[in-house]
């Protein structure tokens, strides 16, 4: 699977959605990553919602300092913590926000460009550095 936007949040960013923006007040309801186990999760269009997404390795980080700059999201880059658990192939972007994981959307997955991915967790720190030119671009 190639790195893909989640449609059903484009839908909804181009609606003007606001529990959709990227650029959400940070702690505790903002955009984080999810460290994915891609054998207990696969990419699909039609999923929405974070309770939809299984497979999840280690606690979900939150991007912190982010820019939207012609069309290119970015912010810090990443590290999780003492994880340990399952492979881990993919980060799924989501935002948080005040409901339950049944209403925060699914941004992006990303399984290509981001150094520190593949990597089997072993209790130690995994770092994510995204890819110089951005998290992603809406095109």
């Amino acid at each position: 699977m190639a790195n893909a936007i989640y449609p059903l949040w484009a839908q909804e960013v181009m609606k003007g959605t606001s529990n959709n923006l990227l650029n959400s007040t940070e702690g505790g309801n903002g955009v984080y990553a999810a460290l994915v186990d891609t054998a207990a999760y696969t990419y699909n269009a039609g999923n929405q919602f974070y309770s939809q997404l299984t497979g999840v390795v280690g606690a979900d980080q939150e991007i912190l300092s982010k820019t939207q700059t012609t069309g290119t999201f970015d912010g810090t880059d990443l590290t999780y913590t003492a994880v340990s658990g399952a492979h881990v192939e993919a980060i799924v972007l989501y935002r948080k926000n005040g409901g339950g994981a049944g209403t925060w959307p699914l941004i992006a997955y990303i399984d290509t460009g981001v150094t520190g991915l593949p990597v089997t967790p072993n209790g130690g720190n995994i770092t994510i550095t995204w890819h110089a030119s951005g998290i992603f671009k809406l095109a």
